[in-house]
């Protein structure tokens, strides 16, 4: 990251932060793909047990790995500051944490995976793949967590495209293993949708190891000597880094675990609607990497801006970012409208499934203008440090607006699963509406503290 003078310095920047996360982004979400479809050849049962083993895991790692994002603006804001010796402390206290964070689940996991599995009335054989399929994901959990810290240093300090070239490298040695251990080939067992939990585990433990080279062993990573001292536990950095990371990791599980909760509340319908309803929200989760890479990139961008205490750049990085959302977004509503039929085909060649798949894809438009706006917000927020109000957006407008809202539109009106998809377009809505309110008022809030900076400064210039 370096300082910018014009607008379009700092598109030219914030695109060279943004590009890497997408693909990055893509990358992981390509790791699931693989997972799901070369379980599928294998047989139907593989393919069921990897589906909800991935639908447990999933709202569990994308909201623990949001506490591993508060190193991010930490990060960002001392390179701003310039206060590069306190990096090394608190990256290995950020290891240290998701080391702690990575045993507490995968205990937790032991405990409770047989019972919720029970729960569900799944068949034995798909429970089985389902429950070892986790088992086996569980043995990558402290190294994905503790790459996810190196990651977010890496990323702060604008080097994204590091983190991309790593994750180019794993997925297809993710994809090589998949083929390997599902399909038992060169001499290892046949295990199905299980070798694919081990394969995603090893590959894990590949993406710590690179990651652990290149700030090692690589300019300019090295120079910041992360590795080169010892550091005891310290609970005062844990509390820190606790005290950012925790909102966040709920504000996102509070987002992801609403569309798992309606697919499950979808399950009363028939089988076309359930596969229609999957199709659909498979391809809104892909194009949602959009928003979220730009909230990611302005998290950086911003927290750095703060950091060396411009907030006027941070303000411009701001609606910069989220101008470029809007935009990408509207282009995205425009080709889902005039190519509808043609997306809906990629998942079915079943009439019924895909006239209905075509009628939700309808309403995964307004679901791209509404994240659009929520995703970059929360992202500015992150660089400002200010998570604990998103938290409670998240929760309200998900939880307390969106289901109900959804829950009484499918079970007491005539749209039936339509009202589902309805109600989160709601809580997405509100959710943007009280992110902006509260972007407006944080930025009065930092243009007020630099006013009075500047006062006091002037104060003691004409004192002396």
């Amino acid at each position: 990251m370096r300082e910018t003078y014009s607008v379009r310095e700092k598109t030219r920047q914030l695109l060279v932060i943004l590009l890497p996360i997408l693909i990055t982004q893509l990358s992981l979400y390509a790791m699931n793909f693989f997972d799901t479809v070369m379980s599928g050849h294998a047989s139907p049962n593989d393919l069921a047990g990897v589906a909800i083993g991935s639908s447990i895991w999933m709202p569990v790692y994308t909201g623990l790995s949001g506490i591993m994002l508060a190193i991010t603006p930490i990060i960002a804001q001392l390179a701003g500051a310039r206060s590069t010796e306190r990096m090394p402390f608190t990256v290995i206290q950020g290891a240290y944490l998701a080391l702690a964070l990575s045993i507490v689940v995968f205990i937790a996991g032991s405990f409770t995976l047989r019972p919720i599995l029970d729960m569900m009335e799944l068949e034995p054989t798909v429970r089985d793949i389902a429950y070892h399929y986790l088992i086996a994901i569980g043995f990558g959990i402290a190294p994905l967590f503790i790459s996810m810290v190196f990651r977010c240093f890496i990323d702060a300090l604008g080097y994204t495209r590091v983190t991309m070239l790593i994750m180019l490298i794993s997925l297809p040695i993710n994809v090589a293993l998949n083929y390997v251990f599902i399909y038992g080939k060169f001499g290892f067992p046949r295990l199905g949708g299980v070798g694919a939990g081990y394969a995603s585990a090893i590959t894990y433990w590949c993406i710590a190891f690179l990651s652990i080279y290149v700030i090692h062993r690589m300019s300019p990573f090295a120079s910041y000597r992360i590795f080169r001292c010892f550091y005891r536990v310290a609970f005062s950095a844990w509390k820190e880094q606790l005290k950012i990371g925790i909102p966040i990791g709920f504000s996102i599980f509070f987002e992801t675990s609403i569309f798992a909760a309606v697919t499950l509340l979808m399950s009363e319908f028939s089988t076309v609607t359930i596969a229609a309803h999957q199709a659909a929200m498979n391809f809104a989760s892909c194009l949602y990497m959009v928003p979220m890479s730009i909230a990611m990139a302005l998290t950086i961008a911003v927290g750095f801006e703060v950091g060396a205490r411009r907030f006027k750049d941070a303000v411009q990085y701001s609606y910069l970012g989220i101008g470029m959302a809007v935009t990408m977004a509207l282009v995205c509503a425009c080709l889902l409208f005039f190519f509808n039929e043609q997306v809906a085909g990629l998942y079915t060649t079943d009439a019924e499934v895909l006239e209905l798949t075509m009628q939700f894809l309808i309403y995964a438009l307004f679901f791209q203008l509404s994240d659009a706006v929520a995703a970059p917000i929360q992202g500015v927020l992150r660089g400002y440090k200010d998570v604990n109000i998103v938290f409670l957006i998240a929760f309200v407008s998900y939880w307390l607006i969106g289901l109900p809202v959804g829950y009484m539109l499918a079970n007491y009106t005539s749209l039936g699963a339509f009202g589902y998809w309805i109600g989160l377009i709601t809580g997405l809505l509100f959710g943007a509406i009280g992110l902006s309110l509260r972007l407006v008022y944080t930025q009065r809030k930092f243009h007020h503290v630099s006013k009075g900076s500047r006062t006091e400064r002037l104060d003691k210039d004409l004192a002396n």
